[in-house]
């Protein structure tokens, strides 16, 4: 480390460099406070005009954490787990983009299926359920390993309660946004719920984003979708996700639209 940085000791104390000694006990409460309602990096001092030793040593590792997020291949039993693929019959097809290069590159090709993987959506999901869940990657492996594994029984479950059909969930590989609108041309359900990795950041690579659109179709927008986005240990927990991704979802079947004109917000009944 360079010699403007503090040293970091085997007791977790901070030194800054005239080697005074900092501990988490010894700052005021309203910064404590505050340090820990935030993964944000406030408040945590300086040792010169640079960060601390540990702080240091945290920006790298979040760093490292994101990159290995967004590079990173999906592999449905080791990222889903062998019993929940076996259990929902979760299989994966692949979009346009034939790899992680060309997936940054080209976004495009990440908002539409391959030829092949039509050809196995057709054959292996019905048409004309309520819900259709999918499954992407997007540029987060790591948030689709950490939150999927939890909340799409609870998604699929709580949809049956509800009386509703749920379609075959599908994994995506290579996957963004847009491919809602090609689940809806091909499958025609009343509502598509794409579960896919955000952007990771400095603060957690493991958060995942829950699109919902009410019947899909081509030339469709941001615009005509909701987002319920921050599904992590510190942001929504999958709990409160899967309930609010449901009610959501009986939202758009209600008022037969989603999008920029439906909030989210209670349930009203068709009159």
């Amino acid at each position: 480390m360079s010699e403007q940085h503090d040293g970091m000791s085997s007791t977790g104390v901070d030194r800054d460099l005239d080697g005074v000694e900092f501990r988490e006990c010894d700052l005021p409460e309203i910064v404590r406070r505050i340090r820990a309602k935030t993964p944000a990096r406030l408040l945590r001092g300086r040792s010169g005009s640079s960060y601390r030793t540990s702080t240091q040593l945290e920006l790298r590792e979040a760093h490292a954490a994101a990159r290995d997020a967004v590079r990173t291949e999906l592999d449905l039993n080791r990222d889903l787990s062998a019993e929940l693929v076996c259990r929902w019959g979760v299989f994966e097809v692949c979009t346009q983009a034939a790899d992680k290069d060309e997936y940054l590159l080209r976004p495009d090709l990440g908002r539409q299926f391959s030829a092949a993987s039509k050809v196995e959506i057709l054959r292996r999901c019905p048409a004309h359920r309520d819900v259709q869940i999918a499954i992407g990657d997007g540029l987060s492996v790591t948030a689709v390993r950490a939150q999927v594994p939890q909340l799409l029984p609870l998604l699929i479950n709580g949809a049956a309660v509800r009386g509703w059909t749920v379609g075959q969930p599908i994994v995506i590989g290579h996957c963004r946004v847009g491919i809602l609108n090609e689940i809806g041309q091909l499958l025609s359900p009343k509502v598509v719920v794409l579960l896919i990795g955000e952007r990771p950041g400095l603060a957690t690579a493991e958060s995942l984003s829950a699109y919902l659109a009410f019947q899909p179709k081509n030339g469709h927008t941001d615009a005509d979708r909701n987002l319920i986005s921050n599904i992590h240990a510190r942001g929504i927990s999958t709990g409160e996700a899967a309930l609010r991704i449901l009610d959501l979802s009986a939202q758009m079947m209600s008022a037969q639209r989603s999008g920029h004109t439906l909030q989210e917000g209670p349930i009203v009944p068709a009159s």
